[in-house]
């Protein structure tokens, strides 16, 4: 096996102003409070002496390189970020920040939120428009026929309803 990497395809930039303040206070908590804890916790392991068999000193220093990376990764994301806080001119058709109600074949409907790949795990209907569905879903209006290429199929779904939350 070689080391070749695919280029990886870089994540949308958009993010509603929930997702952007949860990224900002998991920054500011791993950068003010966990990692001067950590700190802390790995020069009290160090001043014991023999570090090749000291567990609190290994596994507190893996701990700061894991703070470390995700600290430079919220960073680098949330510097490019581009904060979505009003509807779009046209609230008929599903941009970023929609509630989209979509209706399969059998009659279920079934309710998503198209948001950024960094705040789809906010809640269960939360979709990344980055995914397949949230791709499809993208600029259609009212009434749109979709179809999704599933493993065990295609399925058509259709667009029946589109809402926008109102910023505060």
């Amino acid at each position: 096996m070689g080391r070749y990497r695919p280029p990886v395809i870089p994540a949308s930039q958009y993010i509603t102003p929930a997702g952007f303040q949860r990224l900002n206070e998991e920054l500011e908590r791993l950068w003010r409070q966990e990692r001067p804890r950590v700190t802390q916790s790995v020069s009290a392991a160090a001043a014991q002496g023999d570090r090749s068999e000291n567990a609190d000193y290994t596994y507190g220093k893996k701990r700061l390189r894991e703070i470390d990376a995700r600290v430079r990764h919220l960073r680098r994301r949330l510097e490019g970020m581009n904060v979505v806080s009003n509807p779009p001119s046209d609230p008929r058709r599903a941009f970023f920040g929609a509630w989209v109600t979509i209706e399969d074949d059998a009659g279920a409907r079934h309710r998503h939120r198209i948001v950024g790949p960094d705040e789809f795990d906010m809640a269960a209907d939360y979709i990344s428009m980055d995914a397949p569905l949230g791709r499809a879903l993208l600029g259609k209006g009212l009434d749109a026929e979709i179809t999704l290429q599933l493993p065990d199929g295609p399925r058509q779904l259709t667009v029946v309803a589109i809402e926008y939350e109102v910023a505060p």
